[in-house]
């Protein structure tokens, strides 16, 4: 069992590895070329990606044996109640407290000057709680997927004209850093649990999308927000790096903003743990042994997220915003657009969760669709956002220009394709817009911003959402492709395991995603 548990750990140091790297070695490179920096911001930009990597991997170990689980049973004992009253305040709150604690929205709502931060997170996490509710009911009454989704982003675009201009990216970027490793596993496992409701053959299938709603719900949210609230002039707070002299000064600055951490994200995870706890005292379907083993993952969870927020906000940000600046300031500034396409292509090869993810559509389309043919679709697509991305921060083009047409077209795919390729796109807005977008291109979004003078809100901002975009419109063409290799029925073994009742492994994929 330990052999077994030093492996897992083992892997998980490795996906988080393969993350970081890329970015790591791009901006050794541009240090080490176009873009020198003190050796001093250098080691701090370093050991804060060592930070990530450690942070990065417990997390995710954490979420697996703990968080993961916890929903799992929750959702369970949600569809042994067989009480609509019981799902839709259970999902509200669980929705609610889940998306508190999500590291990548942590990430955004430090960088977003005009919204306290507490009101931000909260208002997204009332927004997928909401929509957590609607995905969950969906689910039970079999409503379509592509109708839902239609609707509701016709109401987002009808809100935009009544929205200031500087909540509009910030609004569509908190929709993409939502469906993260923290919230993503336990919105599937819910719906699992709540599919289970359903005898007939099709409530296998209708548990995807729940992600799909619920990135909704923060854009929605925000977008309300900033309809009501009213936001005080404030200007970006510069990004700090820690002023040392000596590495042992370096250290020392990592370690003080520990407490600082730690504090935030035991406030964040209280919650969530102890309304899991309190729901277990009343049902008692877990043994002792199990809830022990389940709050060492949560341990492992919370230590994670404090090491992964300390390195990304004191080493690893404040240097993708230098970075920004310095190439924003070069006569050739245009060499970020290059640099933009070059960082997004390896940045999706990089993340765990595409892989997952090719592999499911490769087993659902029966090897039409190769994960090879996915992968490559998806590294292009999204070098491309990233690049266009780089092209509205230096011409200060507005997000909808963008945003109106994709979601356009996304939208009209999801009425010529399965419906299970429209879930499954919908529900991975968010794995390509995956740590390395909020940590590192956010924070270089808005140093080129800062050194071109453009206005960091409006331009900066939107990067998260433009990246979150592709996996939309890719998948669902792969999808229009494979129909047409196949005019058939999707493949027989989806159908078989839907009537069968029993979890699939393109739901525990999705899980692990």
């Amino acid at each position: 069992m330990r052999s077994l548990g030093s492996t897992v750990l083992k892997d998980k140091f490795i996906e988080a590895l393969r993350s970081v790297l890329p970015i790591t070695v791009i901006v050794l490179l541009l240090c080490f070329t176009v873009t020198p920096i003190e050796s001093g911001a250098l080691l701090a930009f370093l050991f804060g990606a060592a930070l990530l990597v450690v942070g990065a991997a417990l997390f995710t170990l954490g979420t697996e044996t703990a968080m993961t689980p916890m929903g799992e049973s929750v959702g369970a004992q949600m569809t042994k109640s067989r009480s609509i009253l019981v799902v839709v305040l259970v999902s509200f709150f669980m929705g609610l407290t889940i998306t508190i604690s999500e590291p990548d929205l942590q990430v955004l709502a430090n960088q977003v000057p005009m919204i306290p931060n507490l009101i931000l997170i909260g208002s997204v996490g009332i927004g997928v709680g909401f929509f957590l509710v609607v995905a969950l009911l969906r689910i039970l009454f079999g409503i379509p997927l592509s109708k839902l989704l239609v609707g509701f982003y016709l109401l987002v675009f009808l809100l935009v004209p009544f929205v200031p201009a500087n909540f509009l990216a910030v609004a569509f970027d908190s929709g993409g850093v939502t469906t993260g490793p923290m919230t993503v596993p336990f919105i599937i496992a819910l719906g699992i649990g709540v599919a289970a409701i359903r005898a007939d053959g099709q409530a296998e299938n209708d548990s995807f999308g729940l992600v799909a709603l619920g990135s909704i719900g923060p854009i929605l949210a925000v977008l309300i927000l900033g309809m009501v609230f009213r936001a005080e002039e404030a200007s970006i707070v510069p990004i700090s790096l820690p002023q040392t002299a000596q590495s042992t000064e370096m250290a020392w600055s990592f370690l003080a903003e520990f407490p600082h951490y730690f504090g935030e994200m035991a406030m964040a995870l209280l919650p969530i743990v102890a309304f899991f706890y309190l729901y277990q005292a009343f049902t008692g379907r877990l043994s002792l042994r199990r809830l022990v083993r389940l709050f060492v993952g949560v341990l492992y969870t919370y230590l994670g997220l404090v090491l992964f927020l300390t390195g990304v906000n004191v080493g690893f940000m404040p240097v993708g915003n230098l970075v920004g600046q310095l190439l924003g300031a070069l006569p050739y500034k245009w060499i970020i657009v290059p640099i933009g396409v070059i960082m997004g292509y390896f940045i999706v090869q990089a993340e765990p969760a595409v892989h997952v993810l090719n592999k499911q559509v490769e087993e659902i389309t029966s090897g039409a669709i190769s994960r090879r043919a996915l992968g490559q679709s998806l590294s292009v697509a999204i070098a491309l956002s990233v690049g266009l991305a780089m092209i509205r921060v230096l011409l200060g083009i507005s997000i909808l220009w963008f945003l109106i047409p994709g979601y356009t077209i996304a939208l009209a795919l999801a009425f010529f394709v399965p419906g299970i390729f429209v879930s499954i796109a919908f529900d991975s807005g968010g794995v390509a817009s995956g740590p390395m977008t909020a940590t590192f291109l956010l924070p270089l979004s808005i140093g080129v911003c800062e050194a071109v003078g453009g206005n960091v809100v409006s331009d900066a901002f939107g990067v998260v959402a433009m990246v979150a975009l592709m996996p939309l419109i890719t998948i669902q063409i792969m999808g229009l492709i494979y129909t047409r290799k196949q005019p058939k029925e999707l493949p027989e073994p989806i159908d078989e395991i839907a009537e069968a009742g029993e979890i699939s492994q393109a739901d525990e994929d999705i899980i692990e995603l």
